[in-house]
């Protein structure tokens, strides 16, 4: 598997060989560098789900947390943080390539330390339509794709058929909802994608009552 293709190489293990991480918040650094930060919720028995959650342009792992953290807790899921490797992630910045590299890494060091039962790729602004270029080109690793306001998706490769739940406020500044969510939904359907979407009164945010919505959506399974 090729990062210039976007595919994922690690996949969970029936059989995890390492430790896991304590209950909290952990940094990455499997690859030399910031990989990013583990969300581990309470003990928990049995596999768990793990939702790999990419920040929008210019933020880090660190500014995704109240995002992310207490969702964790509550729906007991593993959360993988990553740091993209420039001000944005690499398909934004000219060409899928570091950045998978940085995140198959960190995969790896998660699935070695956890049975992980299933995997969705979310993302806000920038990181929305990297969830969505990736999500599309793994299929077969991740079964939805949870973006909140994205600007457009761009697989590399089509693997698999993920489930996708999009959101999109209609006073977005940044990322007009009309040329950016209304057209990627618009999309996805023409080309046989199962989409949720949720159009909200409000800016470029996302609302913690739909990020949690999407969660439930997600975990909940097909319709």
């Amino acid at each position: 598997m090729t990062p210039s293709r976007g595919r994922l190489a690690p996949r969970p293990r029936s059989a995890p060989a390492g430790a896991p991480h304590g209950p909290g918040v952990h940094a990455l650094t499997a690859s030399g560098r910031r990989d990013g930060l583990l969300v581990v919720p309470p003990e928990r028995s049995g596999p768990l789900p793990l939702l790999v959650f990419f920040h929008g342009a210019g933020g880090d792992a660190a500014r995704s947390l109240p995002v992310v953290q207490e969702l964790a807790v509550a729906r007991g899921l593993l959360v993988l943080l990553p740091t993209s490797t420039a001000p944005t992630w690499d398909l934004l910045m000219g060409g899928i390539g570091p950045d998978v590299l940085a995140l198959d890494a960190a995969l790896a060091e998660v699935f070695d330390r956890w049975a992980v039962e299933r995997v969705a790729l979310g993302g806000f602004s920038d990181g929305a339509s990297y969830a969505l270029s990736l999500g599309l080109a793994n299929g077969d690793l991740a079964d939805a794709v949870l973006a909140f306001s994205p600007g457009f998706a761009a697989p590399p490769a089509q693997v698999g058929r993920p489930r996708v739940w999009v959101s999109h406020g209609t006073a977005d500044a940044v990322l007009p909802v009309d040329r950016c969510g209304r057209r990627v939904v618009r999309r996805l359907g023409e080309a046989g994608y199962q989409v949720r979407y949720e159009e909200f009164d409000g800016p470029h945010v996302v609302p913690p009552v739909l990020a949690a919505q999407a969660v439930d959506w997600w975990l909940a399974g097909p319709a």
